[in-house]
């Protein structure tokens, strides 16, 4: 129980990472190359919202374990 609880605050943590560069690509472009359209940007960070539901439930299904670079549970 302890290591799928670590599991779940790993993959937040890198869901979390994963939003921040998604969101410097999306400003660099925005920024630097061209506006984009207010539907895409709401599809791209809706299949980010995918990967990460689809990790979450893989996680609580036993079917992935999260690398924790720091330690590991025994």
């Amino acid at each position: 129980m302890l290591s799928l609880a670590i599991s779940l605050l790993w993959l937040l943590i890198y869901a979390i990472c994963f939003a921040g560069v998604v969101w410097l690509v999306l400003y660099g472009i925005r920024e630097f190359i061209a506006p984009i359209p207010a539907q895409v940007e709401k599809g791209i960070w809706f299949i980010v919202l995918l990967l990460v539901v689809i990790a979450m439930l893989t996680v609580l299904s036993g079917g992935m374990n999260v690398p924790k670079p720091f330690f590991s549970v025994r």
